[in-house]
């Protein structure tokens, strides 16, 4: 897992409420166990016609949405059913962090286990991100804030766990082997 410390991006705009894990990557490309390929499938309903030709009016195969690493979505973000896939797919694409007034619950914890951070804002601050696609935004996991163009730094809740994780580039697995002296030592006290 890469780990995100601060990062600095142009966003992609998708202003649709209730975007669920079946349209961030349809079912039928679960097939596979690995990560590596599948930015190509998201979003795939939408990008690519029956043909498999991308939709140029899409606003991921617009030739601005090249290197965006910020997707702001509309709300309920991540709905439907838990697929790490979805989280795995955007990651790949090349997002590091989606920006919401909700994402789903099960949608949030498959992202943070896998290095996708979201982040919940105000409505306020969601609907101007919503008319200004394309802003540059700063995001400090450390101090958990999402700084506008303007310099306005918008805070963000993110659980303390998570956030050392992401900080690391550890999953869950990874934090438990790094402590492995420390069981052992443990281990050998209680025999």
């Amino acid at each position: 897992m890469q780990p995100i410390s601060t990062l600095t991006s142009r966003t992609v705009v998708l202003p649709f409420t209730n975007i669920d894990t079946d349209q961030i990557i349809p079912a039928r490309f679960l097939t596979t166990t690995t990560k590596e390929g599948l930015g190509r499938q998201a979003f795939a309903d939408w990008r690519y016609d029956a043909s498999g030709a991308s939709k140029p009016d899409f606003a991921l195969n617009r030739p601005e949405a090249a290197g965006c690493a910020i997707l702001v979505a509309g709300r309920n973000f991540g709905c439907g059913s838990s697929r790490e896939h979805a989280p795995w797919a955007l990651l790949d694409y090349g997002f590091r962090a989606v920006v919401s007034t909700e994402i789903a619950d099960i949608f949030r914890s498959n992202s943070l286990k896998n290095g996708l951070l979201p982040i919940v804002v105000d409505e306020q601050t969601h609907a101007w991100l919503l008319e200004h696609p394309g802003v540059s935004l700063q995001i400090d996991l450390q101090a958990s804030t999402l700084t506008l163009p303007d310099g306005t730094a918008v805070r963000f809740p993110v659980e303390a766990f998570a956030r050392y994780c992401l900080l690391n580039g550890v999953d869950e697995l990874g934090y438990l082997l790094q402590q492995g002296d420390a069981i052992t030592r443990y281990e050998q006290t209680q025999s």
